[in-house]
């Protein structure tokens, strides 16, 4: 990866880190695209240790290492992120006031907000 350390993504209650290549190089193509910095506020989620994931009845995305939190600043961030993620083919797509969550989910797109 051109822009990121694989130990950005570390699950942050157990540190594991299964996270996927495709995934990873798309997110990759992504912070290029946009031309500025990310910082990855929630990567890898381990199912057998991060609370969130251990409630679920299925592996959600993060725990698939498929998904990842972007931090974002602004409204023009997440403006550009979501632009450009749309381009790039994630096709989940989670909008929080502090985080846009981008993931690589096998459905339809879907877009909602936290």
């Amino acid at each position: 990866m051109k822009y990121f350390d694989i130990s950005e993504f570390d699950c942050s209650f157990t540190g594991n880190n299964e996270m996927n290549e495709d995934f990873l190089i798309k997110l990759d193509a992504l912070r290029e695209a946009c031309g500025f910095p990310f910082k990855i506020t929630s990567g890898f989620r381990d199912p057998e240790g991060h609370p969130i994931e251990a409630k679920k009845t299925r592996a959600g995305t993060h725990a698939q290492g498929i998904a990842a939190d972007i931090q974002v600043v602004n409204g023009v961030q997440k403006y550009k992120i979501i632009e450009e993620a749309i381009k790039l083919g994630f096709n989940g797509i989670g909008v929080a006031k502090t985080f846009i969550h981008v993931d690589i989910r096998d459905s339809i797109p879907v877009v909602w907000s936290y």
